[in-house]
This record gives C-alpha cells, structure tokens and sequence, in this order.
C-alpha cells in the first residue's frame, strides 16, 4: 500500500444476519459521517453492511455508539447492533457486563455465552410502548398494524401468510405520512404462544435477515394483543432471538459473531 493512501480502521459483525461495521468516530476527520457511511457500507463498491456503529468514549458508560444508516440517515438505536458492539467490547477488554449509550438511552449488556467468535448476550432494552391498532391507507387497500416504539418507531402487522409482494408492502408503509419519523416494518406470522416468525423492513436499509428492536416490538405486539405471551422465541431468516419481560422491562437475548477487521482507502 503506498505511502499516500489516507484508511480508516473497521471491525465487522454480524447479529442474526444483521450486521455492522464498528468503527471508531475519533479516527475520522471529516464531518459528513453520512456520506462516509453510504461509501462504507456499498456492498459493490465498499465493505457492505446495514450500517455503521460510530463508537466513542463516553464517562456514563463503557461505550457509546452513533448509529448510520447505509444511506446514511441516522437511527437511534439497533438491537443487534448494540450486541456486535458489546462483542467487540467484551473481546477487547474481556468485559462481560457492558453499558452502551445510545441514542434510545443507556443499554447494558450481559454476556450468557461464548463459542470462539460467537457471543450470546441477553440486553435490558427498557419499557416498550405500545399503540391501539392503526389502519394505514395503501392507495385502493387498507394495511391495519400495531405501533410500537422501542425507542425507535415500529409497526407491526400480524399475517396468515408471507405474500409474495411483502417488501413493496412494507415500503408503501414506510412512506405513508402518519409516520414522522418514518417507521421499521415488522410482518409477523404467530406459530404458538412462545413463537412468532417474523420478516423486518427497516429504515434506511430496507429488507434486513433479522432485527433486535423489530423482535422485541414482534413479540410485545403479540403479547400486547394476547396472541403470545412472555417469553417469545422470533425467527427470522438471519435466526432466532428471545424476548421476555420482567414487569414493563423488555430483555432481548441472541448471538453476535465478529466478522473480519480491516482497512478502509479514503482516497
């Protein structure tokens, strides 16, 4: 590599499928971290992920995190996201209990398990909040869900059956004007009282092969309407996660591997 060639430094990992390029903010000059992000995060013509993980210190906690989009718009936080960050974490510094600061407040994360690369941790993601039944007009048809925020906005739409067309479904929802903050899709087939598998359309990404926050609002959304109950195994293609609750507090427990770590060329 020549002398001239200007890198920034990444670690990737991957959550259920859902993965992350983590990177520390303080390595970077520039400001226009979206951009940045989207060249990043191409996965023709950069290293390819759903998005980046900014990572800077923070004196309230181990760790704090600024989520970017692939397209470079900002989230306030990600499940799986947080979960690649407390690994990284944790095979680092050998942590096993980490505080990560989101943009949806403080998050701890405990370690349950660990195979070579792969950890399992179990996050306190807070209280859930979850809305009466909404209808969303998509053009001549009707779309009814339920709203959930994890501390990022969900909608939740229970089915018989995944239809063919479930993406272009999911981003009609997306664009419909009641959603100010725009919105991550969940469609969500209920297989028993502790099982729900669902798909996730997410902001600024699109299709993802799983999701933390959109499982944990899969599973309040079913418990809330008394179709599941506590605790709810969510499938998706990426894999399975647990939710449970403890009164009004939602735990989400699954996997995290670490990927690969990396240059960047800048230019």
């Amino acid at each position: 590599m020549s002398q001239g060639n200007a890198t920034i430094s990444f670690v990737k990992a991957s959550a259920c499928g859902n993965d992350f390029l983590l990177i520390e903010l303080a390595e970077i000059e520039t400001a226009d971290i979206a951009s940045l992000t989207r060249r990043i995060c191409d996965r023709h013509e950069g290293v390819g992920a759903d998005g980046v993980e900014w990572m800077s210190r923070n004196a309230a906690a181990d760790i704090e995190v600024r989520l970017i989009n692939a397209d470079g718009s900002e989230a306030e936080i990600s499940g799986n996201g947080t979960r690649c960050v407390a690994a990284y974490i944790c095979a680092e510094r050998g942590q096993e209990k980490i505080t990560v600061q989101t943009g949806a407040g403080l998050k701890t994360c405990v370690l349950r398990g660990r195979s070579g690369l792969d950890y399992e941790f179990e996050i306190e993601m807070g209280e859930a909040s979850v809305d009466a039944e909404l209808a969303v007009q998509l053009g001549a048809s009707e779309v009814r869900g339920i709203p959930v925020s994890m501390g990022n906005p969900h909608y939740v739409v229970f089915v018989s059956e995944f239809s063919g067309n479930w993406r272009e479904q999911a981003a009609q929802i997306q664009r419909s004007r009641q959603f100010k903050r725009g919105v991550n899709v969940e469609l969500v087939l209920v297989d028993g009282r502790h099982e729900v598998t669902s798909r996730f359309f997410e902001r600024g990404v699109g299709e993802t092969r799983s999701s933390g926050t959109g499982s944990c609002a899969s599973a309040m959304a079913a418990i809330a309407t008394g179709r599941a109950e506590s605790p709810v195994r969510v499938h998706a293609p990426g894999g399975t996660q647990t939710v449970r609750t403890e009164g009004k507090r939602v735990f989400l427990r699954g996997t995290a591997r670490l990927v690969c770590r990396g240059d960047f060329l800048l230019r």
